[in-house]
């Protein structure tokens, strides 16, 4: 996948940074230039402190921009020393960030979109369902929808802004405790066998690999045109490290900088 290539270094100002669901907090960093550029999929590397400590950058998806407030928002999981530090930024303070980075969506003309997002896999997708919501074949398409997966309820985010969009958003939990009990692939099947879903679709999807090797083979089987955002750890994010590389039906190639996002057809699992 290709578009247009641009990349800056801000410091970025917080504007932001609110919980908004169990260890998950969204921040949003005032940042004109990353934020003119951004494109649904792709992400920034943030020095997440001015100490050196820890060292690496990391890296986040793109999860909203507001080009008339020049904002750039990302939404993460507080796992370690580097996102406890970025959970206690404060509005003001600044954050050193790099982007955007790699190759993002496709947009494609499809009559139905599926986005399908395993846990923080919905930080990105919600970017790309507004860019669809406002895409020129919006009004072509028969019904777009959200699938997002989760281990229980308190870890489900995003779903009202989803809404918002005007998207159907079912939402599966490994426990049972909200919606469709099991994993969001077998949610996936379930809504393909419906009708009113058989017609040309592109299947958008981001989330842990196991999940997205699933979608792989639910959409080759069902001859369906599918894109997904891989996750893997980017220590540069520029390509240089060589620490993401993945194997394609092309030799292997760069998360981080020939992706984070790939036809589904093209991986080798």
């Amino acid at each position: 996948m290709t578009m247009k290539k641009a990349m800056f270094q801000e410091k970025a100002q917080v504007v932001s940074n609110t919980a908004v669901a169990q260890n998950y907090y969204r921040m949003s960093l005032l940042s004109p230039m990353v934020a003119a550029e951004a494109r649904p999929g792709q992400f920034i590397e943030v020095q997440v402190s001015q100490s050196g400590e820890p060292l690496l950058r990391r890296p986040f998806g793109v999860h909203a921009v507001n080009q008339r407030k020049q904002t750039v928002d990302i939404l993460y999981e507080v796992r370690g020393k580097g996102t406890q530090a970025l959970s206690e930024k404060k509005p003001g303070d600044f954050c050193d960030i790099l982007g955007p980075l790699g190759n993002g969506f496709s947009i494609q003309n499809a009559r139905c979109s599926i986005l399908v997002a395993g846990g923080m896999g919905v930080a990105p997708l919600a970017y790309l369902a507004e860019k669809l919501a406002r895409d020129k074949f919006s009004e072509q398409k028969a019904k777009n929808l959200v699938l997002i997966g989760c281990k229980t309820k308190r870890h489900i985010m995003c779903k009202k802004e989803l809404e918002k969009f005007g998207y159907a958003v079912k939402i599966s939990t490994d426990d049972g405790s909200l919606g469709f009990k099991g994993y969001v692939t077998d949610l996936l099947e379930k809504v393909l066998r419906v009708t009113r879903y058989k017609l040309p679709v592109t299947i958008y999807a981001c989330g842990p690999k196991p999940m997205l090797k699933e979608v792989s083979r639910i959409a080759r089987e069902k001859n369906i045109s599918a894109q997904l955002s891989l996750e893997e750890h980017m220590a540069c994010g520029i390509g240089a490290c060589l620490g993401c590389v993945v194997k394609t039906t092309n030799g292997y190639k760069r998360v981080c900088k020939d992706g984070p996002v790939f036809e589904a057809g093209s991986l080798v699992w």
